[in-house]
């Protein structure tokens, strides 16, 4: 592969994989970073890459291992050197809706941010593969071939996840 094609992929697939990276981390400066590292990192690796297989779940697993090298990383430098959190304000999409009112885009926005919270309190080995399914609109096959597991466990996951949201949504709206 050579760098337009790897060009190409970015404008197909660079909305796809941004919205994934945001998913993953949840605000505008990382997932700038991550979305960057992530494309950095396929031009040191095109070679490997092929287009005709699945290249939109290649590049979404660069951005999961570069996401989990970066908490590895900063997990063991807290264990050397601990640092108190900064609490900084998370940047929130804009809310581009078609909602005629006003309320209508407060509760659609609320809504948004009430499942974002509650995917963010998911495991990992849930989380990912959620994302990946319902924001990088990826298939089963696709998502089972980024993180090299069986279909059934894509699946299995999914479910659990889907569950485990339903359970955290049903105890925060009481």
């Amino acid at each position: 592969m050579d760098i337009e094609e790897l060009s190409n992929l970015v404008k197909q697939h660079g909305k796809a994989i941004y919205g994934f990276c945001y998913r993953l981390v949840g605000n505008k400066e990382d997932t700038d970073d991550l979305y960057q590292e992530t494309f950095l990192k396929a031009m040191e690796v095109r070679h490997k890459m092929d287009v005709n297989q699945n290249p939109k779940g290649f590049l979404i697993s660069i951005a999961i291992q570069l996401r989990k090298n970066k908490r590895r990383k900063f997990a063991w430098r807290q264990r050397i050197a601990p640092t108190a959190e900064l609490n900084e304000a998370v940047d929130k999409v804009n809310c581009t809706n078609d909602e005629t009112t006003p309320e209508g885009a407060v509760l659609s926005n609320e809504l948004r941010s009430m499942i974002q919270a509650a995917t963010d309190r998911l495991d990992d080995k849930l989380k990912i593969p959620l994302l990946m399914y319902y924001t990088a609109e990826m298939s089963v096959d696709e998502v089972s071939l980024a993180l090299r597991i069986p279909q059934g466990t894509v699946k299995s996951r999914l479910f659990k996840a889907r569950k485990a949201l339903k359970k955290i949504l049903e105890v925060e709206s009481l």
